[in-house]
């Protein structure tokens, strides 16, 4: 599927507010013409791995041989060990988990998400939501009757985790780390909290050998372009990413420099206009969601300081769904060469001028 290109004149930036929430591989794009400006891109909406992968894969072959085996006992990301009996009625804390579990062809035993699972989009918008990950009820998780609650280490907050321990339900939380090694490793961890560590093992290798492939396209150029990466929530949460956030992990595996990071940035940080100026980005990345919350592209023309930048005199808007490139999860590797092949088009077009 061709990217969107959204066409649009920049003027002003402003980003107030910290702590950011947080929270496909395709033929090159054909390339924009140069007398247009290359503005953002919507990436196609994957499929899952399990599912489109081919029946003679590891995959395939593991999920016809790899029935549940439980209990299964977990190490979480805390080092408590948690013991599993049973996997029928799953509440998912959290969006890369529940793609996870999809995945794995387990996604019939999940009976409610948080809000940020959004894939796949048909399942989870039929499914119960219990609210943001971070700010979860143990009322709301433990009227669906769980018999597993599993979700990444960003849920919480930790004293409702705690009363539905103390109900006796299993909570099992998965570390996050932000780094490309993720994915497989969440992968692998949550097949062994389900019972089904073949599935997990094969769509795992599956995962790192499509991050691979992507990785392989890395940009090599003697002048990378230079990303800055905007977390938006309207106009109370306009946040910027440096180091160590999965913004970073993938500007840097794509071959381009995250721009905060390069600032000295760490994590998710408020930016003046004047830093924003400072930083100076060839690209602005930015949510599909965060752009809807300003009121699309006109509502980013209005925050100050893009127009004096690289990125808002050139238009270099790239906008990606927030799942898919900040998730970590099986769809990490397309998510990569996605936004590899829109940074590709835009250097090509400013070669090309």
């Amino acid at each position: 599927m061709h990217k969107r290109i959204l066409h649009a004149l920049f003027c002003l930036l402003w980003i107030i507010g910290l702590g950011a929430c947080g929270t496909t591989v395709s033929p090159q794009e054909a390339m924009v013409p140069t007398n247009e400006p290359v503005t953002a891109t919507k990436p196609p909406d994957r499929p899952m791995p399990s599912t489109s992968v081919a029946l003679e894969s590891p995959l395939s072959s593991a999920m016809d041989g790899d029935m549940p085996q439980l209990p299964a006992t977990v190490h979480d990301y805390q080092g408590q060990v948690v013991t599993v009996d049973s996997i029928e009625r799953i509440v998912s804390l959290s969006g890369d988990v529940t793609e996870i579990i999809f995945a794995l062809g387990l996604g019939e035993h999940v009976v409610g998400v948080d809000s940020s699972a959004t894939y796949p989009p048909a399942q989870t918008q039929a499914l119960p939501n219990i609210g943001y990950q971070r700010r979860l009820s143990a009322e709301g998780v433990l009227s669906l009757n769980p018999s597993l609650v599993l979700g990444d280490e960003t849920a919480g907050p930790p004293e409702v985790l705690s009363q539905i321990r103390a109900t006796g339900v299993p909570v099992v939380l998965v570390a996050d780390p932000p780094t490309l090694a993720s994915p497989a490793a969440k992968v692998r961890w949550v097949a062994a909290a389900l019972g089904v560590p073949q599935r997990g093992e094969a769509l795992a290798t599956q995962v790192a050998a499509t991050i691979a492939a992507a990785k392989a396209t890395t940009l090599q150029q003697d002048a990378p372009p230079r990303v800055l990466f905007l977390y938006l929530r309207g106009t109370d949460v306009q946040q910027v990413a440096g180091r160590e956030n999965p913004a970073d992990a993938m500007i840097v595996a794509a071959g381009a420099i995250n721009a905060a990071a390069e600032a000295g940035i760490v994590e998710f940080k408020p930016l003046s206009p004047e830093v924003i100026i400072a930083i100076q980005p060839d690209v602005i990345l930015v949510l599909e969601k965060g752009l809807e919350s300003i009121g699309g592209v006109d509502g980013l023309l209005r925050i100050p300081g893009i127009a004096a930048t690289p990125a808002g005199r050139a238009q270099h808007i790239v906008a990606f769904d927030d799942l898919y490139l900040l998730g970590l999860g099986p769809r990490t590797g397309h998510a990569l060469a996605d936004l590899i092949a829109a940074l590709q088009t835009i250097t090509t077009a400013e070669a090309a001028e």
